[in-house]
């Protein structure tokens, strides 16, 4: 009679397997791919107003070296910061409210409406006559810009847990204060993190409308006067630097969603446990 041999461990996967299974590879091959055929187009075309891939390069490495960047940085996050935390502060609790107490929905649900259709550069006339050019404005566009988002996540989160476990937990002797905390706020906040990293998106596209349709300064004010010296590499550069700190914001979103969620379903696919 033989008796089996001890079970070979089975090796942890190295590191290209780990960066394989990651979307980085495909993104870096993504990114190539698009920069040979923007390089290829433009050369093509010879215009002055499409920069090709590399003069645009070069630009932005030569920008993110001038004091003119920064300073419109430091000004357009200004706006960009204050109006994304103050839609969090108002559009989560509000949701919240709204998703849990019904009677609430039926006397705001018409305004959340008009909310979500109304243009937000129509406002802008709006905002100029009642508070004027300045920091002020400029926050309330960003803040009217993502409060959506995160308010209709946040009831979106409430009314997606199941009502079971609230009347378990009501016959359980829970009260209304333990059932926000044990059940409704655990149950809502995958959702209330999604709202969050979508509300930031919408908050750097609030930060350039309203400096290119209101008050040209930051990032608007670098792009109007580009756009005026037909500067296409610096015009294209600022682009660039935008969408990379928008890019960089919702990455870094998106991984405090994971560490604040990670009981959400689409944090428990294979591909994210890699």
């Amino acid at each position: 009679m033989t008796t089996a041999g001890p079970t070979p461990r089975s090796r942890p996967p190295g590191r290209i397997r780990r960066l394989l299974g990651t979307d980085l590879p495909y993104q870096l091959l993504t990114l190539v791919v698009v920069a040979a055929l923007w390089e290829g187009y433009a050369r093509t075309h010879d215009s002055i107003l499409l920069p090709t891939f590399t003069e645009t390069a070069a630009a932005t490495v030569e920008l993110l070296g001038e004091g003119e960047l920064w300073r419109a940085v430091w000004l357009s996050n200004q706006a960009l910061v204050l109006g994304f935390l103050t839609a969090v502060a108002v559009g989560v609790p509000a949701g919240l409210l709204l998703g849990r107490f019904g009677t609430i929905e039926r006397f705001t649900d018409v305004y959340l409406s008009i909310l979500l259709v109304t243009p937000m550069a129509g406002i802008i006339p709006l905002l100029v006559m009642s508070v004027g050019f300045g920091l002020t404005s400029r926050v309330i566009l960003v803040a009217l810009f993502s409060v959506v988002m995160a308010l209709t996540n946040a009831r979106a989160g409430i009314r997606q847990i199941d009502p079971s476990l609230i009347e378990m937990s009501r016959t359980l002797g829970a009260s209304e204060a333990q059932i926000w905390r044990r059940v409704l706020i655990p149950g809502a906040l995958p959702a209330i993190m999604t709202g969050v990293r979508l509300a930031l998106g919408r908050a750097v596209t609030g930060m350039v409308v309203v400096e290119l349709l209101m008050v040209s300064v930051g990032y608007g004010g670098l792009i109007l006067t580009y756009r005026s010296r037909f500067d296409a590499p610096a015009l294209y550069a600022v682009v660039v630097i935008v969408l990379s700190e928008a890019v960089l914001l919702i990455s870094a979103a998106g991984w405090i969603e994971r560490r604040a969620a990670p009981w959400a379903p689409s944090h428990n696919s294979p591909r994210s446990t890699a």
